[in-house]
């Protein structure tokens, strides 16, 4: 099973494809890290939020979840470079994928911060430095940057980093309903042009890359689900009140619910199992989504491929 752990809503960026940071947590009402204890074990973890490094006890939080999994990747704007560079000293086991949203142009004009990029790439020069293993990139497709997408990945590339992609999705966790691909050929093709590099790779994870990002071609056409969603089952999300989700993808305008809260719970099992999960596992099964994200498309990919 993966988790994938909203540690806060906060987020010093202002990205035009997402909201949350217009949306965010009161610290108070972020769940305490001793919360994390009832966790089962879990095959990797992502910590993601909003920003995680806002989280002044994020260390704590890494603490725990390192007794619950053996790999953790944040995903992170880079913005806090201090901290970054603390954590990875304290933990070199633990992954890094920071956003960036196209060249320094391009990925401050989309992220709505001045010296975003140059921070984020700095950061992840000095984790090279480091000697830091797990590190890259992380980009979200839209309309405005899809061949800033090719350009990135011979960066990512020649600097002998990782490289992930993703499509703007509308959800209640970016609080976005208007995130819609207009250019679906200009798009459609640069991605089609990065599956022909990454299939020329001799590495098996680049293949692996290259059938998710068909699968982006294929939610950006409108086209059905390539994999089975079997979100709430394969993975599972804890957003910072402590509500237990099968994922990020959901709207209201089709569904929303919970498996229930862990702040209530006496165990993790106590609501994995429960009569309420069932019901949500039964919405997933009938969600009229069609969502490609990595959150939950990548334990199916491992499971089926």
């Amino acid at each position: 099973m993966d988790g994938s752990i909203i540690v806060t809503y906060r987020c010093p960026m202002h990205c035009k494809m997402c909201n949350i940071w217009d949306n965010p947590t009161k610290p108070s009402e972020e769940f305490k890290p001793e919360l994390l204890k009832k966790l089962p074990r879990m095959r990797a973890v992502n910590i993601t939020g909003g920003e995680p490094f806002v989280r002044e006890d994020i260390t704590e939080i890494v603490e725990i979840l390192l007794t619950k999994t053996d790999r953790i990747v944040f995903s992170t704007s880079g913005w806090f470079s201090d901290r970054i560079i603390e954590m990875a000293k304290r933990y070199p086991q633990v992954g890094y994928r920071i956003s960036l949203e196209g060249l320094s142009c391009k990925n401050d004009e989309l992220r709505g911060r001045q010296t975003g990029f140059d921070k984020g790439l700095a950061t992840l020069l000095e984790l090279r430095r480091m000697g830091i293993k797990d590190i890259g990139f992380g980009i979200t497709v839209s309309n405005n940057n899809s061949r800033d997408m090719l350009d990135l990945y011979e960066l990512s590339k020649n600097l002998g980093m990782q490289f992930a992609t993703a499509s703007f999705h509308n959800s209640f966790y970016f609080h976005k309903y208007d995130n819609e691909v207009t250019n679906k050929q200009e798009v459609c093709g640069n991605f089609d042009e990065l599956i022909q590099r990454l299939m020329k790779e001799r590495h098996p994870k680049s293949w692996a890359r290259a059938f998710f990002n068909l699968g982006l071609i294929n939610y950006i056409n409108g086209g059905r689900r390539m994999l089975p969603c079997e979100a709430g089952s394969e993975n599972f999300f804890l957003d910072p009140f402590g509500n237990i989700l099968p994922c990020n993808g959901m709207e209201e305008s089709c569904w929303y619910g919970t498996m229930g809260n862990l702040n209530d719970a006496a165990s993790f099992e106590e609501i994995w199992n429960s009569p309420q999960a069932a019901e949500i596992r039964d919405k997933v099964a009938h969600c009229p989504k069609s969502c490609w994200m990595i959150g939950s498309v990548s334990p199916v990919m491992k499971k089926y491929i």
